[in-house]
């Protein structure tokens, strides 16, 4: 389901420079010798890009490019090969490229026309893609290998993701749909980069199936930031945040209701203890007290104070807020993931209209319905009537962000800490670029995998 974008230019913050003076000393502290000394002052003026903990030194890509960085003056367009054209956007083009004399060393690099930017007063935003992706250092994030730039053209380089596009991976589905596991896997890794988003001051305003691409290990990479809000730091307000334990409040009623003893056998340190449902050491009250204090605390860092009065998204997935011109936050973000939800469960969006109008009035002002079929378990639609709340000041998440979402009884089983551990439900066949090329070359029904 191709749709189409809405998009004005919003007024940015200047980010914060930096001096001369600092960076002097970051080379200083980075410096061992003059030989390192002197490949981290090329890296810093041939190349932009920085050292970051994910992209490891296991990256073949990541170390060719600072072997052929070191090589040359300065990297140019001449040191890659332009393979195919692999998707479009509003301000640019995804060319599939190759580092030359690198065989295998694949990049996505988005292409815009400066003098195009500038004829439809587009360079706020390539400006802030290009901020926002020098900041992200995340693994379900692009990883921003380099910037290009001559008098015509400005490219980014980003990974290139052999699987495509959930749009593209949905269609392939038997039912052109997702069963629950496989939602539950990709939805899982969104909220963790959105959570990332929101701590780094960013609102992303632009989740949908076509923009969460597909790594080579079945993993999601989230991309495409020319729509992003870049936020003041002042909005971005941590706070320390006790989680809740519904689980344990439920047993706890059970237990009362039932009469049963508050403690069994296991709970007793001697091994033949002749009172077996009363503690040796500690009394109910100082149990009660040892199970609150166990709750664990989270880090909370919502942008809520953030405002924009753009008009900005793709028509299906646009909050009632944006529709309305009333304003709008953080809260967009977690409106999108409900909308994301709903067609990777149901293949289509809820508040789809005959054209954009009708679209944009249903998700104003019509409450949305769950089909009968398919079958899609409970906690699934209760997570996305959550999540779609046209309140955006009552909508889950809007407040605690990532923090309450991940608590839903819908992501009972996943483990949040061990993600990139998961066993992804689809893994890309071996990629080969012969193979990428000519599957493309004159073909009718081309899909965009950016």
């Amino acid at each position: 389901m191709l749709t189409s974008l809405v998009h004005e230019d919003t007024d940015l913050s200047p980010s914060p420079t930096i001096s001369s003076a600092t960076l002097e000393v970051e080379e200083v502290r980075l410096s061992v010798n003059s030989e390192v000394e002197t490949t981290i002052y090329n890296a810093h003026t041939s190349i932009s890009y920085s050292i970051k903990p994910h992209a490891t030194s296991n990256d073949p890509c990541w170390n060719a490019m600072r072997r052929v960085q070191t090589e040359v003056a300065s990297l140019s367009l001449d040191d890659f090969s332009f393979i195919q054209k692999v998707g479009s956007g509003d301000i640019g083009s995804v060319y599939l490229v190759e580092l030359k004399g690198n065989k295998g060393c694949l990049f996505a690099a988005k292409v815009m026309d400066k003098e195009e930017l500038v004829t439809r007063s587009k360079e706020g935003r390539a400006k802030t893609e290009r901020e926002i992706l020098e900041m992200l250092d995340h693994p379900f994030l692009p990883t921003l290998y380099t910037t290009l730039d001559t008098d015509k053209w400005s490219l980014l380089l980003t990974e290139f993701c052999p699987g495509g596009d959930l749009h593209v991976l949905r269609q392939r589905q038997p039912e052109k749909r997702f069963d629950e596991a496989a939602v539950r896997f990709y939805t899982s890794e969104v909220v963790v980069a959105l959570e990332y988003l929101h701590m780094m001051g960013i609102i992303y305003r632009d989740l949908k199936p076509e923009n969460v691409l597909v790594r080579s290990d079945g993993h999601i990479m989230l991309t495409d930031f020319d729509l992003s809000l870049k936020c003041d730091d002042s909005t971005v307000m941590p706070q320390l945040v006790q989680e809740r334990s519904p689980k344990l409040d439920h047993n706890s009623n059970d237990q009362s209701s039932n009469n049963s003893p508050p403690y069994n056998s296991s709970s007793c340190i001697l091994p033949n203890c002749i009172v077996p449902h009363v503690s040796c050491l500690y009394s109910k009250h100082r149990q009660r007290r040892r199970r609150t204090i166990r709750r664990r605390f989270r880090m909370v860092a919502e942008p809520i104070e953030a405002r924009s009065m753009s008009f900005v998204g793709t028509h299906e997935y646009l909050a009632p807020e944006i529709v309305s011109g009333e304003g709008h936050g953080n809260a967009v973000d977690w409106w999108t993931l409900g909308i994301f939800i709903y067609e990777l469960l149901y293949g289509v969006t809820p508040f789809r209209g005959l054209d954009n109008e009708f679209t944009l009035s249903n998700i104003v002002a019509r409450p949305f319905e769950f089909p009968k079929e398919p079958m899609v378990p409970t906690t699934a639609k209760d997570l996305i009537t959550q999540l779609l709340v046209k309140d955006p000041t009552m909508r889950m998440g809007s407040t605690m962000g990532a923090t309450t979402i991940k608590q839903h009884p819908f992501f009972d089983g996943v483990n949040w800490a061990l993600l990139r551990c998961t066993t992804p439900p689809h893994i890309p066949q071996y990629f080969k670029t012969r193979d990428f090329v000519s599957s493309y070359d004159n073909c009718d029904d081309y899909v965009d995998y950016y």
